[in-house]
């Protein structure tokens, strides 16, 4: 009922910035949640930052100081800039947006996962 599109991801240098954006459609009512995740291969999916629907921010140690989450309810769309970018941030970053769907008279609860976009970060 909701699907994903992610974009921005790609190669930089150590230091270097890139920007991931995430753009929900379909059948949404409301989104409450919406965060970006990462996962190295052969390691498990971990949190780097999540925003909830007031605008409240959660972010991984490793991202504090280097990354800021912000959203555009208007258009349903998650950004995450990077800056300062390190060889250990290469990963394959999610996209995940939680929220209340409504189709006709029915609504219902989905949590929906991005495609992946590749990061990787050389030193």
């Amino acid at each position: 009922q909701v699907q994903l599109v992610e974009s921005g991801g790609g190669l930089v240098q150590a230091g270097g910035s890139l920007r991931l954006s995430c753009a929900a459609s379909g059948y949404i009512f409301s989104i409450n949640v919406m965060g970006w995740y990462r996962q190295v291969s052969g390691k498990q999916r971990e949190l780097v930052a999540a925003i909830t629907s007031g605008g409240s921010t959660n972010y991984a140690d490793s991202a504090k100081g280097r990354f800021t989450i912000s959203r555009d309810n208007a258009k349903n769309t998650v950004i995450l800039q990077m800056n300062s970018l390190k060889p250990e941030d290469t990963a394959v970053y999610y996209c995940n947006v939680n929220g209340t769907y409504s189709r006709s008279t029915y609504y219902g609860g989905f949590a929906s996962w991005g495609q992946g976009t590749q990061v990787t970060v050389s030193s």
